[in-house]
């Protein structure tokens, strides 16, 4: 238990780059005082030199003699850079739209098909955007289509075309957990298309189209089961009563008479129907 603790403890002093408190040292200090009185000498002249604008969506991660001042990142407004010591970074602040291209990707039930994505993810950490990774929109590219091969690949092909949703918040959960070290927070993930080959696509047409075909013939075989009850019962209530089934017959007739002007009906006795 204390050597996993101390290993969790090294890795976050190893991946935080902010919590680190090294200074420059004596050297450092005076090449910085060297730097500075240098601006004051070569004053107004260099003060375009020394004068950088950040804009309201922008962070600048300024490096003095290659370690970040303040470990924080500076901005929005205007900073002041010193020459020869100091070198600083931009880092945009908005939230990026990353596309992930089209990954062939072998299910769950063995079917082939072809998915793609899209990722929008925002830095909330300057500093660690910069120091904890060389390119850290590259990395969170790559870093989407592996674990959207990742996450498909545990899935049947028909639980990917029923729970888009709850797979886009299971890749998002995971890209998030991933990338919070790189200073990088998740917004929405999105599965925008699957695609399957024609044949899949012909063999899944026909078993829709069995399926409705033997739906309808349950729905037909239903109403005639019910129709033959309701004369079951038809028929029991007029073998109790005979004069009802004359009845029957003459409003039969009064039918057929109102729909068929032009037929002539002869009605006969009922005891020669028998």
């Amino acid at each position: 238990m204390d050597s996993g603790k101390g290993s969790l403890g090294k890795e976050s002093k190893e991946t935080l780059v902010a919590d680190k408190k090294e200074g420059i040292g004596a050297c450092g200090w005076i090449l910085v005082s060297l730097s500075f009185l240098f601006v004051l000498i070569t004053f107004p002249f260099s003060i375009w030199m020394c004068l950088k604008i950040v804009k309201e969506y922008e962070r600048a991660v300024v490096f003095r003699l290659g370690r970040i001042v303040s470990k924080r990142a500076r901005g929005p407004g205007l900073i002041m850079v010193l020459p020869c010591t100091d070198v600083f970074t931009r880092v945009d602040l908005r939230t990026v739209t990353c596309n992930i291209p089209l990954q062939e990707i072998l299910t769950k039930d063995s079917v082939t098909t072809q998915v793609d994505g899209v990722v929008y993810y925002k830095i909330h950490s300057a500093v660690c955007s910069v120091a904890n990774v060389t390119d850290v929109h590259l990395a969170t590219n790559l870093l989407a289509q592996t674990t959207l091969r990742n996450v498909l690949g545990t899935q049947s092909l028909s639980q990917i075309l029923s729970g888009r949703e709850e797979i886009a918040h299971s890749i998002q959960s995971i890209l998030d957990s991933a990338t919070g070290k790189w200073g990088i927070q998740v917004a929405r993930v999105e599965i925008k298309d699957v695609r399957i080959p024609m044949e899949m696509q012909r063999a899944m047409a026909a078993e829709a189209e069995a399926t409705r075909d033997a739906r309808a013939q349950i729905i037909a075989a239903e109403g005639e089961r019910n129709a033959a009850e309701a004369l079951k019962q038809a028929s029991m209530v007029l073998g109790e009563a005979p004069s009802a089934l004359q009845l029957r017959y003459l409003q039969t007739l009064t039918t057929l008479a109102t729909e068929k002007n032009s037929t002539i009906v002869f009605p006969l006795p009922m005891n020669m129907l028998y």
